[in-house]
């Protein structure tokens, strides 16, 4: 099954990776894969291709402005933008562009920054810097807004000051989420959405869904970048991704297919895999008649096959999930629990709730009415579209006719309210704290509540959290929170990734994090 699902596209697959091969020839590649170069090339010193299915419209990734959406993850992914602190394997802070921090009190930060760093504009980092940039991220951007509560900033000389308007026991955490990279503000943001950041390169070339050109910064802080240019490329078909690798069209990819994967077990690529809090879950319409009931919500988290979707359709490159985060993190999987695969306690909660086979046609129906749904999702994260298909049979089996769209314009269904189900992937703890996944999606106030989920417990607990600063205490309350929400089934959780990036023989410095941040950086290197 996976080998017909792998090969089922392969005839539009190899038309764009002709125009794909193309497209890179132009910049110094060769049909052969043997990267000749040319007087392009020349030019452009040691050159670096790499693939990813990120960076597009559809992720909310349309530049590298990380005050738009969610392009901050453009900027860090690529070693553009940098953070006041950043994130070690283990999830812990540590210095960046800031050397340390102090809580002065419950709603005052003190953060010192690091000498010596200069923008590629070439203006100096200092406190006012930041307090230009973190001043128009609050001004621009909801979720940013919503996380920091900034009062006020203070800054002298590299000592930045911030005020907030309640206690944030996470604002480092915060800080350190892509939008929190500093940028250049008197240097300004381009029309395509280009910037001045801190990082090893800086983008010369920012084309949505199609990719950026990046050069290394030859006064980078941290050390001299080891490669002169780096072409990005947004390659969203997964099957393309894979031959574009294999041809030698690229260095390297990010966002391979799991039934692609074996075919670089090989001397000839290296892989770098790692436990990502990356969850693919499914939120609840609320508007939807039929999902208001109780019953019918349980019935359908029944009908998930976790299993089946993370063993075989992600070839094992993920693990079940219970909810939003994995059971290695203090207050995951194994702290909570929620309605598992069983398709007989599916029909029966159906029944219960009203919904039986009158017409014998296969699917439940009420006052004459099918129970059809309609399940949105989008295809540039190669697992959902697998998701949407293992979801299908798996309704379709207790009587539910499940209808899907899988589009790239997802964001206008979410916006019509033109669908009943959205399964999406999100990094749920993106900065080690679990406060994030609830004010993001589960709130009243939260900017990617979709379904109109609201409870007054879950209102009442974070309240509580808000304003805790304790560890401890924080990882105790995100259980409470988690199983709030699982046991009303306004999210439904299907599983947790493992990422992994494939790079070509001789390629070094191109690691996984368990964040999902840092892609490109100064180690990068190939021979």
């Amino acid at each position: 099954m996976r080998r017909k699902y792998f090969w089922k596209k392969t005839g539009a697959a190899l038309l764009a990776l002709v125009v794909l091969a193309g497209a890179l020839t132009g910049c110094g590649g060769d049909s052969s894969g043997g990267q000749s170069k040319s007087a392009s090339e020349d030019e452009e010193g040691k050159v670096f291709y790499y693939g990813d299915t990120t960076f597009n419209a559809e992720n909310d990734e349309s530049d590298v402005n990380p005050h738009n959406g969610y392009a901050g993850w453009a900027c860090i992914r690529y070693g553009i933008g940098e953070t006041l602190f950043k994130y070690s394997d283990a999830m812990e802070l540590e210095p960046w562009l800031a050397t340390k921090y102090e809580n002065i009190d419950e709603t005052t930060w003190k953060i010192t920054l690091r000498d010596g760093v200069t923008f590629t504009s070439g203006r100096a980092l200092d406190a006012s810097a930041v307090k230009e940039c973190l001043e128009s991220l609050v001004e621009t951007h909801e979720r940013a807004k919503g996380d920091l509560k900034i009062k006020k900033i203070t800054a002298q000389g590299q000592t930045l000051t911030i005020q907030t308007e309640k206690p944030v026991p996470a604002m480092m955490n915060y800080l350190s989420d892509p939008y929190g990279c500093i940028i250049d503000m008197e240097a300004g943001i381009t029309d395509d959405g280009n910037v001045s950041g801190t990082g090893p390169y800086r983008a010369t070339k920012v084309e949505t869904d199609k990719g950026l050109t990046l050069v290394k910064n030859e006064d980078y802080w941290n050390g001299m970048p080891k490669l002169d240019t780096i072409h990005v490329q947004t390659i969203t078909d997964g099957d393309t991704l894979t031959m574009a690798l294999q041809s030698g069209e690229l260095d390297a990819a990010y966002g391979l297919p799991y039934a692609s994967l074996p075919l670089f077990e090989n001397d000839s690529y290296s892989i770098s895999s790692v436990e990502t809090s990356r969850s693919f879950f499914a939120t609840i319409n609320y508007e939807t008649k039929a999902l208001q009931d109780e019953k019918v919500r349980q019935a359908i988290a029944s009908a998930i096959d976790r299993e089946n979707f993370t063993q075989t359709l992600m070839d094992g490159n993920g693990s079940p999930a219970v909810g939003p985060f994995p059971a290695s993190f203090a207050f995951g999987d194994s702290k909570v629990t929620a309605a598992q695969y069983d398709p007989e306690a599916a029909r029966k909660l159906l029944a219960e709730a009203g919904w039986k086979d009158t017409d014998e046609d296969g699917y439940v129906d009420k006052d004459g009415e099918k129970l059809t749904l309609r399940w949105l999702t989008y295809p540039s994260r190669q697992e959902l579209p697998l998701l949407a298909e293992s979801v299908q049979a798996t309704m379709k089996d207790v009587g539910i006719d499940l209808e899907v769209n899988c589009t790239a314009n997802s964001a206008d269904f979410l916006d019509s309210g033109d669908w009943d189900i959205y399964a999406s992937a999100m990094v749920t703890a993106p900065t080690g704290d679990p406060e994030y996944f609830f004010t993001t999606h589960c709130l009243d106030d939260s900017s990617k509540n979709w379904g109109g989920y609201h409870s007054d417990k879950l209102e009442e607990l974070e309240n509580k959290m808000s304003g805790a600063f304790d560890t401890d205490k924080r990882s105790d309350l995100a259980v409470q929170m988690v199983q709030t929400i699982l046991d009303d089934n306004g999210f439904i959780f299907a599983s947790h990734l493992r990422m992994s990036m494939v790079s070509k023989k001789g390629v070094t410095g191109l690691k996984a994090y368990p964040c999902d941040y840092y892609e490109i950086t100064a180690d990068l290197d190939k021979n």
